[in-house]
């Protein structure tokens, strides 16, 4: 394949919001997530979205041990796979909580990690993501030379995007999602 026709393919197994009780598909338990990447990979994903979930409530979690473990797990066997970890404000709105993942070392450490360009309202609940919780995120990814995913949902977060990258606190390249 010609370096110019190389194709990003993102993959997401867990999401926020399905459980067990919805489908019994969906992964949540740190080697169900590993098992279902991996599978993926050999089908061509070229990156991966990661959740954390708690295995025992099945509500998603910030902690950088869960995410460790997904990650070691992952990286055994797809040692060139791009791994983002959720920084979500759906669940968590403390900075420490929220960039807890970030603070992963080694061959642990994320490639990227979403930034979600402001509030949004779900269907039941709120991710509340202020500016400057957006600011302080990406500024802790560049300091750490962690990618943010810029995490678009309408116009108005490119647009905050633009505002990002005119103040020096987005840098190139940009991978917008």
């Amino acid at each position: 394949m010609k370096e110019t026709e190389k194709l990003i393919i993102n993959f997401t197994p867990t999401g926020m919001i399905p459980t067990k009780e919805q489908t019994k598909f969906v992964p949540v338990k740190p080697s169900e997530i590993i098992k279902d990447v991996l599978e993926a990979y050999d089908l061509g994903i070229t990156s991966v979205h990661l959740h954390a979930r708690n295995s025992d409530s099945q509500e998603p979690d910030y902690k950088a041990g869960i995410y460790a473990e997904i990650i070691a797990g992952i990286r055994k066997y797809a040692k060139d796979l791009v791994i983002c970890v959720s920084l979500s404000g759906r669940n968590y709105n403390e900075f420490e909580k929220r960039s807890d993942p970030l603070t992963l070392t080694g061959n642990l450490k994320p490639d990227m990690g979403s930034l979600t360009l402001s509030s949004l309202n779900f269907n039941k609940q709120a991710s509340i993501n202020t500016p400057q919780m957006i600011c302080d995120l990406a500024i802790e990814m560049n300091k750490r030379k962690i990618k943010p995913e810029l995490e678009a949902f309408d116009a108005g977060m490119i647009n905050y995007a633009k505002y990002l990258i005119k103040k020096n606190i987005l840098k190139p390249p940009y991978y917008f999602n």
